[in-house]
């Protein structure tokens, strides 16, 4: 496949690796913190692993639809979590996770 072909799934990768990044700042600055630590942590992943996913289909990786499929479930399990709270961070942070593993999901089938 072609960069052209990936390059709407690289688009949402970076998008959602943003939005975890953000939330995952916003977080840390919230008067409670400690009830954040399941979405900091789930942030830090899914946007590592959605900026590798990003990386690794801008090089027409030979594993991109295991990579897309891996970044799908991260996530989702990060958008799982997000929506669980209300600050806007957390909800935006959830948005962009779900369509993530939207266009993640399609790329791997």
């Amino acid at each position: 496949m072609s960069y052209q072909n990936y390059k709407a799934c690289i688009e949402e990768c970076l998008k959602c690796m943003v939005a975890c990044n953000h939330c995952y700042s916003s977080c840390l600055e919230e008067d409670h913190v400690g009830m954040m630590k399941e979405c900091i942590r789930l942030d830090r992943e899914c946007a590592e692993i959605c900026g590798f996913t990003a990386h690794a289909l801008s090089m027409n990786s030979k594993y991109a639809k295991a990579l897309c499929l891996a970044c799908a479930e991260a996530c989702e399990a990060c958008g799982n979590e997000c929506k669980k709270h209300d600050h806007d961070h957390c909800q935006q942070c959830a948005e962009a996770c779900f369509a993530c593993a939207k266009i993640c999901r399609e790329m791997a089938a």
